[in-house]
Formats: C-alpha cells, structure tokens, sequence
C-alpha cells in the first residue's frame, strides 16, 4: 500500500473508523441525522456544540449513539477574554442593523454564551471517542480528565506555532484549518484572524513537517480530489464542512443551500459582521455593506453575534439569503446534493482511485 494510503489507514484503526473522513463540527448545523450518516458510512460525525447547554449536549450525544456507531467528536471554543464593551458604538451598530432588518433593543447585546466549565463538564460526561477545540487549547486539568477517559483531543490549528502549541500541551492530533474554510476561522488570537490567513496547501506540509502527531486537513476539500491531494501532503484525514452542507441530512435552510450551489471560490468573503469574530461566509449584500467605509465597526464577539441575533433570525425565516449567515468555504460549488453517507463513500472511493494511480 502507498504511504497517503497506509498513513489514512492507520489513523482509521486508531480511532476506530472504516474511512478517513470527518464531518466538520458546525455550531449552527448540529443535525443529529447527518452525523449519524457519516458515522454509519465509516467517518466521524462531528457537533459543533458551541451554543448549546450542557443537557441539550448530553441529548445531542445519546441521539446520535442511537441512531449510529457512536463515531463522533464533539466541539467547543476556547472562550475569548471578556469584550470591550462601548454603548455608544454599540447604539451604532444597532442603527445600521436596523436597516436590514428588526429594529435592535440594547439589551440584546448582553446576552452571554452558556457556560463553558459546565459545557467540558458534559463534554465529559457524554463521553465521545474524541473532544475537539477550536480557537485555542483546553486547560491541562480538562485535558487531564480527557486523557483519564481514554477521550483524544483533536486540537484545531491555522498556523504552524499552533500546531506546536497544541501537541505541546497533549494533542492527541492537530487539525490543520487552511483559510479556504467556511464559517469562523480558528485563530487563537481573534485579532490576527485575517492577518495571518494561510491557504490549506501551504499550511498542511508545514504543520505535518512541525509536529509528531497524526494530522487532519481542512479547509476548502470539498471532492475527491482534494481528500486526495490533502493525504499526499501529508495528512492522515480528511475533514469536510460546506460539502455535506447540501445533503438533505443537513436540515439547511433552502436558500442557504441554493446559495451554496452558486458561490464560485471568489463569491466568498470573511467577514465579522456577524458574530464579531472573522468567518468566512458567501459575499452577500449585508456582508458586503457592512464592510463599506460607512459602516460601523462590528462590536466585539460575542456582542456582534448577539445583536444580530434577530436579523438572522427573520432572514432565516424568510429565506432571504442576502440577510442571513450563510456561512460557506471556498469550495462551496463542489457542495452536492445528496446523502450524506453517499458523499461519504464517494469522497473515499474517489480520493482512493487518485492516490492508486
């Protein structure tokens, strides 16, 4: 067997998978359903678990063990220091949101994120294969209890300093996120998210060549080929985002996923005027304008996030994609419309053909 091939495969007998591909842990696209498919057709389901109290996650845990293999990691961020608080920009924000969409009350910006100690807390007692971070590391004493539970911790990293952060501090593997990804990038400084952006098929060799550990890529692999070409730069998995974002699993909204089909590379834009953190999303209109030179500067995350929560709200229900948090990579036109466990296999079959030559 080829290395790409032999590397993929030892990873699967690690971790107790039959192929090495991962469904990309999304905080707004929990589905329960899409996870157990990917699970079920030899991949790792994933929840981004981010938004989520600690029942709702033990729930979400016992859904998917029922209807699955179990195979699942389970997501959260490292919390950001407390924000910056300023009511008078706030007050500015508010305004120009209002021109997209409900008028925005000042308490929406205090709303504040579950707890994160009772969240590791549930973490470890749903007790998944494998825990992920994103944004930055998890305290050794959580990383402790990970380890006594015989739980890996998948780190996410975007440059090569992190990945040695990361192993450094008990990574059982770093998830490389090239800066084609959808959604919020994984910077560990939220400040140096757009400076510091790097391509997957730069960053993947030179995290692979940094650290010991086994490596998954993401960021932009969408199809076949890029599972392939990310195995022979050195990856052992393969973890995909926007493309399972159209399998009926998914429970996307249909504008969101129509919008989806027809983003080419450049129709994306990272933006933070959505949650005051930098995500990538599909270059529509509020995106857009919130950018102009006019327009205010987004508050901090998560007080951004909070006082959008009621645009994206009515743009969801109305299915109007220009107002709404379509989150999607780069790749997003190679997204298909199919089962996700169809996906899942297709993906392995193909990069497999590649990789055999």
């Amino acid at each position: 067997m080829n290395q790409p091939l032999s590397r993929a495969q030892s990873f699967c007998d690690r971790f107790g998978l039959r192929l090495p591909i991962l469904l990309a842990p999304m905080a707004g696209v929990p589905a329960p359903a899409m996870s157990a498919a990917v699970a079920n057709a030899g991949g790792l389901g994933a929840c981004g678990a981010l938004l989520m109290a600690p029942e709702a996650i033990k729930a979400w845990a016992a859904g998917v063990r029922g209807q699955s293999n179990g195979a699942f990691q389970l997501n959260l961020w490292i919390p950001d220091p407390p924000p910056h608080r300023d009511p008078e920009h706030e007050a500015a924000v508010r305004r120009f949101l209002g021109r997209f969409g409900p008028e925005v009350p000042a308490a929406a910006a205090d709303a504040t994120p579950p707890d994160f100690a009772a969240q590791c807390e549930a973490l470890l007692a749903a007790a998944p294969p494998v825990i992920s971070s994103i944004m930055g590391l998890y305290p050794a004493d959580f990383v402790a209890a990970m380890k006594a539970r015989g739980i890996a911790w998948f780190a996410t990293v975007t440059t090569v300093a992190e990945a040695k952060a990361a192993e450094a501090a008990g990574a059982d593997v770093v998830v490389a996120q090239g800066m084609e990804a959808g959604g919020h990038r994984g910077r560990f400084e939220a400040a140096y998210a757009e400076r510091d952006a790097v391509g997957l098929f730069a960053l993947l060799p030179a995290v692979v060549d940094a650290v010991r550990i086994p490596v998954v890529a993401t960021g932009g692999i969408a199809d076949a080929r890029g599972v392939a070409a990310a195995l022979a730069l050195g990856a052992a998995a393969a973890q995909v985002g926007t493309g399972f974002l159209r399998c009926p699993e998914a429970g996307l909204n249909p504008a969101w996923s129509a919008g989806i089909a027809a983003t080419p590379p450049e129709g994306t834009t990272v933006t933070r005027a959505f949650s005051g953190r930098a995500g990538r999303s599909i270059a529509t209109d509020y995106a857009r304008q919130a950018a102009e030179a006019d327009a205010p500067a987004p508050a901090p995350y998560p007080v951004q996030r909070a006082l959008t929560q009621a645009l994206r709200d009515a743009a969801t229900k109305a299915g109007d994609l220009q107002h709404m948090q379509a989150w999607a990579g780069q790749s997003a036109g190679l997204a298909r419309a199919e089962p996700a466990g169809a996906l899942v296999q297709s993906l392995w079959d193909g990069a497999r053909a590649l990789l055999h030559g």
